[in-house]
Parts: C-alpha cells; sequence; structure tokens
C-alpha cells in the first residue's frame, strides 16, 4: 500500500479518510460495500493531514465489530495496522458485497465520487435485480396479461429476424411460443420488456416511456414539440421522421444519374443515437427521454448512468455492452437495429466524422446521460477545443467569409511572417481543417475542407494527412 500517493490522491471513489471512529465509518463501510469496495484511513482528516490514533490492543476489533453488528448482511472488513510520519493510522480494507444492498440501520449508502450518499428506492431496486443476476425489463408484469400484447407486431418482429438471419424463427410458430423462447413471456406473463417491444398500449403501464422531440431557437422558445408514445421500435421510427421533416438537405451532384441527398446530420449518427437512448435508458427512473433540436447541434439525453465499470472516454473505444435491459437490447440486436454488442457509440463517432461534423460529446449529469451532436466544425468554440491558437481561428473565420485565403492574407490579417503563415496553416491542413490548392507561389491558397469534399470530386482533390481532428493540437507549435 502506497500512502504517500494515496495521501496525494485525496479522497474518492475508493479512498475515506477519518480522523477519529465515527458512525460516519461506518456508513462509508457500507457505501464501499455496495460499489466497488474501498479503504478507510483512520488517523487522516479529509484534508490528508495526519493526525494519529491512540490504539489499544483490542480497539481494531471493536470497531470492525460494530460495523460488523451494524450492517445487514455483514460487511466483510480486514484491518490493517500503518505508521505514517511515526503516528499510528488504521485501514480498514472493505470488500464490494456479493449480496447488495447492504443496509446500516434500516438506511443504505452508495459512494458518489468522494461522499457517501443515501440510497434511493431505484438504486435499491437496482441492486437486487443485480444481485439475483436480472434487469428491470426482465421481470414480469403483474398489471398484464396476453391480451395486452399485439400479435401482429410480434409477426412483423419476427419477419425482421428471419431477415437479418440473428434469431431465424419459424414464421409458422405461434407468437406466444416465439417470446416464451426468447424469455419475454414467464410463466404465462408478459415481462416488461415484452409490453414495452409488442404492447397494445405500452403507456398504460409506463407513463415515462415516450419520447418528447421539439424544434428549438432557444431554451425558452421553442418553434414546435412532439411527445412520441408506442412500442420502442415503433418510437426509433418515428424519431426518424421527425428528423427527416424537420432537418435541411441539399444535394451533390457526383457526375452519375441520380443526384446524392445531403442532411445537415448523418442519419445513421442520428437513428443510432436514439436506439441506444430507448434501449439502455433506465425505466425506473420517471424522466422521460429528450432530444431537442438547435439551431447548431442536437441534444438526445435519457435517465441512467453509465455501468460503473464503463468511463465516457471508454465509450471512444472497443467496449463491452453493459445493457440496463437485456431484453429488449436483444431484441434490437434480433431484428438488426443494433449491429454490433457495445458498437454504438463508435457508429455514431465514425458518422459524424465522416460526414465532415465534430466528434459527438459525451457526458453524464444530473442522473441523465446525453449525446451532443454539432454542426459546424468550423465555429469558434469547436476550433478552440481542438487546440488551435488565436491566429489560425481568426484565418478560418476569414475563410468562412471570403471563401480563401491565401499564405500573404494569412501574413496580413495575423501580422506574422511568411514562415508561421507557413507554418500554421500546415497545421490546418493536417489538422483536415484547410485544403490547399497549388502547389507554391501566388496562385496556391487555401479553402474549407469541408466545402472541397461537399462540391468536388473526390478523385481530382489535393491529398491531406489523414489524422483524426482531435489530435490536431500535438502538431500546433509550442
Amino acid at each position: 500500500m502506497n500512502i504517500e500517493e494515496i495521501l496525494s490522491k485525496g479522497e474518492s471513489e475508493t479512498v475515506e479518510f477519518k480522523e477519529s471512529f465515527d458512525r460516519e465509518c461506518i456508513e462509508a463501510a457500507c457505501a464501499f460495500a455496495n460499489t466497488r469496495g474501498g479503504t478507510i484511513f483512520i488517523g487522516i482528516n479529509d484534508k490528508g493531514e495526519i493526525k494519529g490514533i491512540q490504539l489499544g490492543k483490542r480497539t481494531p476489533n471493536v470497531w470492525i465489530n460494530q460495523i460488523i453488528q451494524s450492517t445487514e448482511p455483514k460487511v466483510m472488513i480486514r484491518p490493517e495496522k500503518l505508521s505514517v510520519k511515526k503516528k499510528a493510522v488504521i485501514a480498514f480494507l472493505v470488500s464490494e458485497s456479493r449480496i447488495k444492498p447492504v443496509s446500516f440501520k434500516g438506511r443504505y449508502f452508495k459512494r458518489i465520487g468522494s461522499s457517501n450518499r443515501q440510497m434511493s428506492w431505484e438504486d435499491i431496486t437496482k441492486l437486487v435485480l443485480e444481485s439475483v443476476g436480472t434487469t428491470w425489463d426482465g421481470l414480469t408484469e403483474p398489471r398484464a396479461t396476453l391480451e395486452d400484447i399485439d400479435l401482429e407486431k410480434v409477426k412483423k418482429f419476427v419477419s425482421l429476424c428471419n431477415k437479418t438471419g440473428r434469431r431465424p424463427i419459424p414464421e409458422n410458430e405461434a407468437p406466444f411460443m416465439t417470446l416464451e423462447k426468447l424469455e419475454l413471456i414467464q410463466k404465462e406473463k408478459p415481462t416488461r420488456a415484452a409490453i414495452l417491444l409488442f404492447g397494445k398500449n405500452p403507456q398504460r403501464f409506463y407513463l415515462q416511456a415516450i419520447l418528447k422531440m421539439g424544434r428549438f431557437r432557444s431554451e425558452t422558445i421553442i418553434v414546435d414539440d412532439k411527445e412520441v408514445h408506442g412500442t420502442l421500435l415503433e418510437q426509433v421510427e418515428e424519431a426518424m421522421l421527425y428528423f427527416r421533416d424537420r432537418l435541411q438537405t441539399r444535394f451533390e451532384f457526383t457526375g452519375e444519374l441520380q443526384r446524392k441527398v445531403i442532411w445537415e446530420y448523418p442519419l445513421e449518427a442520428l437513428r443510432e443515437t436514439v436506439i441506444n437512448a430507448v434501449c439502455h435508458r433506465d425505466y425506473l427512473d420517471s424522466a422521460n427521454t429528450q432530444i431537442k433540436i438547435y439551431d447548431d447541434h442536437i441534444l438526445v439525453w435519457n435517465p441512467g448512468r453509465l455501468p460503473p465499470d464503463l468511463s465516457l472516454d471508454q465509450l471512444k473505444t472497443d467496449h463491452p455492452s453493459r445493457p440496463h435491459n437485456g431484453l429488449i437490447a436483444e431484441a434490437f440486436f434480433y431484428a438488426g437495429y443494433i449491429e454490433k454488442w457495445g458498437g454504438g457509440t463508435l457508429k455514431v463517432i465514425r458518422e459524424c466524422i465522416d460526414s465532415g461534423l465534430p466528434e459527438p460529446e459525451f457526458f453524464e449529469d444530473m442522473g441523465m446521460f446525453g449525446v451532443t451532436l454539432r454542426k459546424d466544425i468550423y465555429s469558434e468554440k469547436n476550433l478552440r477545443e481542438l487546440g488551435f491558437n488565436d491566429r489560425q481561428i481568426k484565418a478560418v473565420m476569414h475563410v468562412k467569409e471570403r471563401g480563401k485565403i491565401t499564405n500573404r492574407e494569412y501574413q496580413k490579417i495575423n501580422q506574422v511572417s511568411r514562415q508561421t503563415a507557413s507554418r500554421e496553416l500546415l497545421h490546418l491542413i493536417e489538422g483536415r481543417l484547410l485544403i490547399r490548392y497549388g502547389e507554391t507561389g501566388r496562385g496556391t491558397y487555401y479553402t474549407l475542407a469541408k466545402f472541397a469534399t461537399e462540391n468536388q470530386n473526390a478523385s481530382k482533390m489535393p491529398q491531406t494527412p489523414n489524422k483524426r481532428l482531435k489530435h490536431a493540437s500535438k502538431a500546433r507549435p509550442k
């Protein structure tokens, strides 16, 4: 145990400092047991200052007994005596409990950051479900009967499964038998997943299971809005119709007979984002899934957080799938709505970059998970986040306004030497923001890479380094 490194980092999701043993130590032990485990250091204050404690021969055992006797099920804990700067400190190593949730005198705690929070009934329910190896959507709905299932919707689903080949189902198989094989019906009762996927009226049972969509000019000016009801599969299709009705398009002529329709946002990225929202949202939460279309970005967010072992950064790499609703996600996969387990976020990123848009932004806030898709890769905000300096940003704004820029113009508007202008223009090319036409001399000029991609034949375009936009800052001079 590297105590110096622990002290330098301070309290965290797995570390708690206590100057002396008290009730909060037991709450911390309970919280650690309900999350990923952790260590309580007694004799260190919350500022990381070593205060030390007076230890009798039986003191650690007395404290451990207090913790064990006050928690249910019993917390697994191991003491370790330390000497830090010649002062006695005791570390209680708390293991993550195999049976959750663990309570302390009838109350339940979880660890969030460096603090212990009392759990809500939704948190408690989730831990109970996880402990028995199921998810919310896998439980039967006691208020529903098989009469609440729309058999025609089941038949359409069977056709989709056979079309993808991921779960071949005999076309003449009885719909209820199909649902039983998929564990969507258990003991002649529909599961919550079955109601949300094939129910005649899913919102009769789950009022929160809707999409709220709107077109916004600002946070207070709403152009129009819509509530999307029905099954989850229907919600995805209805959301895409809403996008198609309200998003702008343009046409690209490639020399072929048909012109190519270009949407201001890639439809496949939007579709994948909506699918992820309805599949992985927390249906225990009473909030709705929301989709807001602004002039320069689209925001999609839904109730629920990422699993504890999955970070926002990991969403940008290959990662395992951790669906909140296993049966729903499985049905979407069989029907071809999900192409690859855990690959949805990568698909959204790829679609945005291929369309010349910034990478989508993933975030968590107030118990919600969100995705922001931005329209303009050439906004000052995005360029600054990519690490470009004020001169480069000024040059890009010049190109946006006038269509192109030369090396001489760069020198003039920024009051820099030709060498500096050449170097900084090169970095904009390497960042895939500008494209250069001409090799050297007065005929050379630079224009937006997006403009060139949209309006010119790709085979005639100058070749540029194929680097990710987010790495542009690495090439920038210090």
